[in-house]
């Protein structure tokens, strides 16, 4: 069946409703076999662009200030759907099924897939607009290495933020993900593919956690209280605030 479908070549109630389906759904497993997985995308040319003064990091200690932020984008070139998936074929299934097979399709280190509903995508899509990067700690052995996420929908990039401050319009992502929603209208279904770049500075748990991490920043009303902070009011944001929330101690 998988190889017929793939081709060849507070917040509120109800969006604690929403959200509570969308991680029951939110298919996020690793698969053994690489048999059908289409070549990865090179991501060697990719640019995150920003404004020549991007970063000015105030110290972890203290707080987020005098940052100008990214301006600009490269996009990506993702595969298209249709050359993932028969399109035809997947129409004849459950959201829950088709949500299974593009997991099961995303095979071997590196690749990710996951599923949103459609809902949510589009409250997503509404609170990037003037929110465009954030900046999530990722806990690393006795510490935490801060990676700095960018969004231009249909994608997220995340690299880290050590590496942008040091190479700045020429840092590359460590992990990008593409957003499908070719089933939103249908099956109130967007498909994710998530590709890590760099598997020897993050792996595929780290990727499904930052993921999943950045929707709640945006999808929680309080939550992303912290990321219209970090975009509108610099001076106020302070990153031991996003340690708290997230449970981590401040080193």
């Amino acid at each position: 069946m998988l190889r017929r479908l793939i081709s060849k070549g507070s917040t509120t109630r109800a969006f604690s409703t929403a959200y509570s389906r969308c991680f029951s759904s939110y298919h996020l497993k690793i698969v053994q076999n690489d048999c059908i997985l289409a070549a990865p995308r090179n991501f060697g040319n990719v640019i995150i662009s920003a404004a020549s003064d991007f970063l000015r990091w105030g110290g972890y200690r203290g707080s987020c200030r005098n940052l100008s932020f990214a301006t600009g984008f490269s996009p990506l070139k993702p595969k298209p759907l249709n050359s993932i998936l028969d399109i035809e074929r997947a129409q004849s299934k459950s959201p829950e099924e088709l949500a299974d097979i593009w997991d099961d399709y995303h095979l071997g280190r590196g690749h990710i897939g996951a599923s949103i509903p459609a809902k949510l995508y589009h409250l997503l899509e509404r609170r990037v607009v003037n929110c465009r990067h954030f900046v999530i700690p990722l806990w690393k052995g006795s510490g935490y290495t801060t990676m700095f996420l960018q969004v231009e929908m249909p994608h997220m990039l995340f690299t880290g933020l050590e590496d942008y401050k040091a190479r700045g319009t020429q840092a590359a992502p460590y992990f990008t993900t593409t957003y499908y929603k070719e089933f939103a209208d249908s099956k109130d279904l967007v498909l994710i593919r998530g590709d890590v770049v760099f598997t020897s500075k993050l792996a595929d748990e780290e990727a499904k956690w930052l993921l999943e991490t950045a929707h709640t920043f945006y999808l929680n009303d309080m939550r992303y209280n912290l990321v219209e902070r970090f975009n509108k009011e610099t001076r106020k944001f302070e990153f031991k605030d996003v340690l708290k929330v997230l449970d981590m101690p401040a080193l």
